[in-house]
């Protein structure tokens, strides 16, 4: 029996319905229960208690206000010790007219709020920047606030690295260096990066949230969360599920299966989540695009199954890595962890399939002993191109960069994972025989959480439950092909919350605002107004494999780009939102 109905039962108003007008008046008044969950007596105590902060906004970034909040660290102790929170807002242009205050997160974790705020006015709707003061938080630990450091030099950082310095581990020299470096910086996070690294769940970012709510003068949270902020947005949603208006998660990580539930917390998250069977179904089904497209419109087709072609070049650096000697651009050695890395960075764009596409035959001709001169020599200059670009994206020393102990620190205090980090090696191999390819690349990602060295816990993360029903709705978003977050994600998700309503799109890249005026639409008519889409809806993608030219790229997130560019104004172009990517190995091409 649906909670609403049990509700109407429990008062007495079904029976009021069945009976008519002989039912005594009394009956008829007894009180209702609400019929939808209230944040807890705990949940309130911990978060009410604390003073609304005084934002003193200052100037920033051209077009932007900053500004900086000491909230408690442990909200159990609101008098106690104080981590600093830094936000940025993009004030409404219609203040007269204002809904309220629209919070972002980019996720990760480990994205910057601040930076996808910023770049806010090149990616959302424009009705939305009208009517809403966009606000993203710097979540504890990342960028602007305080900073999360689990090694005391980047000389000791980078030597405990050492090891992960690949996009995966595939040799057995590799898997035990992997492993090594895991273990290194799982201790160092457990010690140095204390207390922070105790108290940066995604619990107490959700908590530090509703507290800044309050401080922006919301009554209730108007949200929107991509890729791991969809895992923000719904703790938020189940541990205030009567504090928030309108809120959206798009790219839906489960979050039974983030955190781990039953017997499956001692499996790997990634057999969980099911990341690499999304990226495998995105790169078989381009590959098959490919095919019936034909070489005019995809030069792989020319080899006569795409889907080989891939498997070809995947066997030969498998059994061998491709040596590239440029005279322009060095030497390069690229590995099949390199194809891989390279294949699944590229599938997070909504146009990724030209870039799997060209570099698939490059590096077919370049593997092949009996390729001609000239197709050897044409593989080998973009390869290298591509390479060196690659080199100097990766390439930095100092300052600090902590981009991977934050994400470590939310994905292995929020979850549960296997216990040591000897287990990897055996339980990703199985991820490959399931997910071919993406089992590894998704798997590895977490080795350093491994329980025996990954010894720090927050006390107070959540674990559920999260099938909370909300005051308000909640809006589901999944895309199709998404290689990051399955689409089956937002599937249970949406089964999960019982006043939710998912929106499906066939669409490729990873997350789906942006992708097309149906979906970027809805979103925004749901944030403005409480309209949900109509059930079962799907929306369609505006790119698709060999039918489009590569059009809208993703928005800058760098703050000082952003700013020397200057805010776009109204009816100007969008591009798409710059979402932080679910695990720091991703990215175009890792080399040596």
């Amino acid at each position: 029996m649906p909670r609403a109905i049990r509700s109407l039962a429990a008062t007495g108003i079904a029976g009021v319905l069945l009976a008519g007008p002989a039912v005594a008046p009394a009956a008829a008044a007894t009180p209702q229960p609400p019929a939808y969950d209230r944040t807890s007596a705990a949940e309130a105590r911990r978060v009410d208690r604390v003073p609304t902060p005084k934002l003193d906004w200052y100037a920033c970034y051209d077009y932007a206000e900053c500004a900086t909040v000491r909230l408690p660290l442990d909200y159990d102790n609101p008098k106690g010790a104080t981590t600093e929170v830094a936000l940025l807002r993009v004030k409404a242009r219609d203040q007269q007219h204002k809904v309220g205050s629209l919070f972002l997160n980019p996720g990760g974790p480990g994205g910057s709020g601040t930076s996808i705020a910023l770049a806010a006015p090149y990616f959302l709707g424009d009705d939305l920047l009208d009517r809403f003061d966009i606000v993203g938080v710097d979540p504890r630990g990342v960028e602007a606030s305080s900073n999360i450091r689990c090694f005391r030099s980047v000389k000791d950082q980078t030597r405990a690295y050492a090891g992960l310095n690949v996009a995966f581990p595939w040799t057995k020299a590799e898997e035990k260096a992997y492993v090594a470096a895991s273990k290194a910086v799982g201790k160092a996070c457990s010690t140095t990066g204390r207390p922070l690294t105790g108290a940066a769940s995604t619990a107490e970012v959700a908590r530090d949230m509703d507290v800044l709510r309050r401080a922006v003068g919301d009554r209730k949270l108007s949200y929107l969360g991509f890729s791991y902020g969809t895992a923000l947005g719904q703790y938020y949603a189940n541990m205030f599920p009567d504090r928030f208006r309108a809120l959206v998660v798009d790219g839906v990580l489960n979050p039974n299966a983030w955190v781990g539930q039953g017997k499956a917390r001692d499996q790997l998250q990634e057999t969980r989540l099911r990341s690499a069977d999304g990226a495998y179904k995105a790169l078989h089904e381009i590959l098959v695009r490919c095919d019936k497209a034909g070489p005019e419109q995809c030069a792989l087709a020319a080899t006569g199954d795409p889907v080989a072609a891939y498997e070809t070049v995947a066997k030969r650096l498998r059994k061998k890595p491709a040596v590239i000697d440029d005279p322009d651009f060095g030497s390069f050695t690229v590995t099949y962890a390199d194809f891989v890395g390279a294949t699944l960075g590229a599938l997070y764009d909504p146009y990724g399939w030209t870039s799997v596409v060209d570099l698939t035959s490059q590096l077919l001709a370049l593997t092949d002993p009996a390729a001609g001169k000239a197709a050897a020599a044409s593989a080998r200059q973009a390869l290298a191109a591509r390479a060196a670009q690659a080199r100097q994206q990766r390439g930095y020393d100092f300052p600090y960069d902590n981009g991977l102990e934050t994400f470590l620190t939310v994905d292995c205090t929020d979850a549960y994972h296997p216990k040591s980090a000897d287990a990897w090696p055996a339980l990703s191999a199985k991820e490959d025989q399931r997910a071919p390819y993406f089992g590894r690349a998704w798997a590895w990602g977490t080795a350093p959480c491994a329980r025996n060295t990954w010894t720090v816990r927050d006390e107070d993360a959540w674990t559920g439950p999260f099938n909370r029903v909300t005051a308000a709705p909640v809006l589901v978003v999944g895309n199709y092909w998404d290689p990051a977050t399955n689409y089956q994600g937002a599937v249970g998700s949406a089964k999960l919350l019982p006043n939710s309503r998912l929106l499906s799109s066939d669409s490729w890249g990873h997350t789906a605002y942006g992708t097309s005026a149906c979906v970027t639409g809805r979103i925004d008519t749901y944030l403005l107004t409480g309209k949900l889409p109509a059930k079962g809806a799907v929306c369609v993608g505006d790119a698709q494999p060999f039918q489009d030219e590569p059009a809208a790229d993703r928005a800058d997130a760098s703050k000082s780009a952003l700013a020397k560019a200057g805010e776009p104004g109204r009816g100007e172009p969008k591009r798409l939102p710059p979402v932080a990517t679910p695990r720091p190995a991703v990215g175009t091409l890792t080399v040596r």
